[in-house]
């Protein structure tokens, strides 16, 4: 991953990282069980792409559900690879498996 994507090792290190954004954050949220791994490992490169385009405007957080399982809570999600968008905290955009470049800014893009 970029150096623009933060990847916290525990929930207390993502809320900071929450806490801390005066942009929109996009919790990439990641896992380590096989049916994930490719998955994630094809987005990695898109998230990337994603948060270099939009640095300045948008904080990506590659976030492991196990990791950071109480922020998987919050957020509701059930699978990965997922992407919520925060604003504020409040999740107002989220997508969920492999996404193209293209579907993954338009998720990203009326919240910037």
């Amino acid at each position: 991953m970029a150096k623009r994507v933060h990847q916290p090792r525990e929930d207390a290190e993502f809320d900071f990282i929450l806490r801390m954004s005066d942009v929109p954050v996009l919790a990439y949220f990641t896992g380590a069980w096989p049916k994930a791994i490719e998955p994630c490992r094809t987005m990695d490169p898109v998230v990337a792409g994603l948060a270099e385009a939009c640095a300045g405007r948008l904080t990506a957080v590659r976030t492991d559900i196990t990791r950071c399982p109480a922020a998987t809570g919050r957020y509701e999600v059930t699978g990965a690879p997922s992407y919520v968008l925060l604003k504020d905290g409040e999740a107002v955009a989220r997508a969920e498996g492999l996404v193209s470049d293209t579907a993954l800014r338009e998720l990203v893009e009326p919240h910037l």
